[in-house]
């Protein structure tokens, strides 16, 4: 696993090797561009990331509530550019579309684990797909999929 130190999002991109630069870049503006209102950009987990502030929720996030509430992170790995979103792993329904609308975007074989999506071709990352994905959980809807999940 690669690891960089940063503490914005354009920090963490200048350390990356040149090839990786533009395709980060590209997703963070695929991503702002189409994720709905009251998500923030930031680096968490030494990645960037997608979350919703303690202006918007106070409790954060249960693990460590000083941490606000993490939705989606991107990160330069040793062998693929990785997406992570919180929404896949908690919502069947969504995992159920984005496996299905996959291979209309892709030649490549999906390469998922339980939040985590693997892109090792950097030339074939389906920035459409992930563009409509962003759309798909508000704020207010990640919140309360979140308290769900917590309660039970």
């Amino acid at each position: 696993m690669m690891k960089y130190e940063a503490s914005t999002p354009d920090e963490y991109v200048a350390q990356l090797p040149e090839e990786r630069k533009e395709v980060l870049e590209k997703l963070r503006k695929v991503i702002s561009d189409n994720l709905p209102k009251g998500f923030e950009e930031g680096i968490n987990y030494n990645m960037i990331g997608y979350y919703v502030p303690h202006t918007i929720y106070q409790a954060g996030y249960h693990c460590d509530p000083k941490l606000p509430l993490p939705f989606m992170n991107i990160a330069s790995q040793k062998n693929s550019v990785n997406l992570y979103h919180s929404g896949i792993y908690s919502k069947k329904e969504l995992l159920d579309w984005f496996v299905n609308q996959y291979p209309k975007h892709s030649k490549r074989k999906l390469d998922m684990g339980k939040s985590c999506v693997r892109f090792k071709k950097m030339d074939e990352i389906p920035y459409e797909l992930i563009a409509e994905l962003c759309t798909k959980i508000s704020v207010q809807d990640w919140i309360r999929i979140y308290e769900e999940s917590v309660k039970k």
